[in-house]
């Protein structure tokens, strides 16, 4: 029987960088996979890389050029004639990224001396075996293990995924003919970004969410202004829906709820998407028979991803906190310093949330009704970027950046970003909150002009009442 120092069980986001962070430290590492890509070779990087983040945004990318080429190419003098889409061509461009950062992560496994197995992974006689099946049939003991496995689309009852007509994220990403009329059940992160994505190739889409108002996570101004972007741009949306029931005929799936008012209303479509969150991956993993505790379907741990299990680890997907890839990336670093003996820290209020639609949305920190609901006085500034000259000239401007600092001491409690390179920009706000900064602080750094990271300094002057351009 092989023995390693650390065995992680998941080559998703937080178990691979997890296995490169204790071979960097020193240690025999083994990663254990069971993906398989399209051409039967191991596709390590878990859902993010395979059906999740990388695809999804690739097919973004290649849906807002169709888009633009269609719509907004003209306003820059450039005219475009017999414009086509070959989505067999998007759909081939999506795997090859895919394909990269598959191979991307083997490469990285090589130079970092991670021996990876090819197979499923779970515990054996003791928490110290883990046996392995599929391409490699064999068990190997290690010191420490790490549970990495993520997470699965949940399913609505009564509406099992076929990824035919009935589809989880997997199958939204490889529809093979852009839908006349798309229904979305769920207003969240996957449902934004797949349903802005069939919309602007040409689908009808709505979007039937059962919460009361949209986007309920995140600010209250940013929400109200995301609402009518996306209503501008097409996107059909319902709040407050309790959905009756899912049907398949010969031709559509029709989808029967109630809406706000309690009136029964049905949606026929050529597929539905649904997108009502994710349920960890902890089926045959074996855990329970060697005592490791569960705690609402997801397994128990302490401030430092220990399980009550000696040497026994879990991370990303499968534990508490909000299920982002970069979450699991952060929890996989600080688990390997702590079996090579550091003391790292993860702060779980600074991670931010980005939704990779069109314009970008990201925050981090609270929102207002947080900070109004804990009373903790606080003041807001907020710049459009349509007084920015960068999002102008890149015709990129709507939305805003919305800072909001505390009231006594000026520091930075949240930002928010509806606008262009969100996804970015909110970096800035992440760095100055970590080191407990303030709003004055970034109004006092020199941003490039023109750039669009001039819309945070000038939503950071605002909260004094100091923007310079608007």
């Amino acid at each position: 029987m092989s023995s390693f120092d650390v065995a992680v069980i998941g080559g998703g986001p937080g178990g691979y960088i997890a296995a490169i962070r204790a071979a960097q430290l020193g240690m025999q590492v083994a990663c254990i996979d069971e993906a398989t890509g399209a051409d039967g070779k191991p596709a390590l990087g878990g859902t993010c890389t395979n059906v999740g983040c990388i695809p999804s945004k690739a097919l973004l990318q290649s849906s807002e050029n169709y888009e633009a080429a269609g719509h907004h190419f003209a306003e820059h003098g450039v005219r475009v004639k017999g414009l086509e889409l070959d989505l067999a061509a998007m759909l081939r461009r999506k795997d090859k990224v895919v394909k990269g950062s598959n191979d991307g992560i083997l490469y990285l496994f090589k130079k970092n001396k991670v021996t990876f197995l090819h197979g499923r992974g779970s515990f054996g006689s003791s928490p110290s075996e883990i046996r392995i099946t599929g391409t490699e049939n064999r068990t190997i003991s290690a010191r420490h293990v790490i549970i990495a496995t993520g997470s699965n689309p949940r399913p609505l009852p009564g509406a099992a995924f076929d990824e035919k007509r009935i589809l989880s994220n997997t199958g939204a990403l490889a529809i093979g003919d852009v839908p006349k009329k798309l229904a979305v059940i769920g207003a969240g992160v996957i449902g934004l970004e797949l349903g802005s994505v069939w919309r602007r190739l040409g689908a009808d889409v709505t979007i039937l969410e059962a919460l009361p108002e949209f986007l309920g996570m995140a600010d209250e101004t940013i929400a109200k202004e995301a609402g009518k972007i996306f209503a501008r741009q097409g996107l059909k949306m319902e709040f407050g829906v309790s959905v009756a029931g899912v049907s398949l005929s010969k031709k559509d799936v029709q989808v029967e709820y109630k809406d706000r008012d309690g009136a029964a209303k049905a949606i026929d479509a050529d597929r539905l998407i649904v997108s009502i969150g994710r349920v960890p991956n902890t089926a045959g993993l074996n855990a329970e028979a060697v005592g490791i505790q569960f705690d609402r379907g997801m397994i128990a741990v302490d401030g430092d991803c220990r399980t009550g299990v000696p040497n026994v680890w879990a991370i990303g997907d499968v534990v508490r906190g909000p299920m982002l890839a970069h979450k699991a990336e952060e929890e996989g670093v600080a688990v390997a310093e702590r079996i090579a003996g550091q003391k790292p820290h993860i702060d779980f209020n600074l991670v931010p949330s980005v939704i990779y639609t069109s314009p970008e949305i990201a925050w981090v920190g609270k929102t207002e009704r947080q900070l109004k609901a804990e009373g903790i006085a606080c003041r807001a500034g907020q710049f459009p970027f349509s007084a920015n000259a960068r999002a102008r000239a890149m015709g990129a401007s709507a939305g805003l950046v919305k800072f909001l600092a505390k009231e006594a001491t000026d520091e930075i409690l949240g930002v928010h970003i509806i606008g262009p390179f969100a996804s970015e920009l909110i970096a800035e706000a992440v760095v100055a909150m970590a080191f407990r900064g303030s709003s004055e602080d970034i109004g006092m750094i020199c941003h490039a002009h023109p750039s669009l990271g001039e819309a945070m300094k000038d939503a950071a002057l605002a909260v004094d009442q100091r923007a310079l351009n608007i």
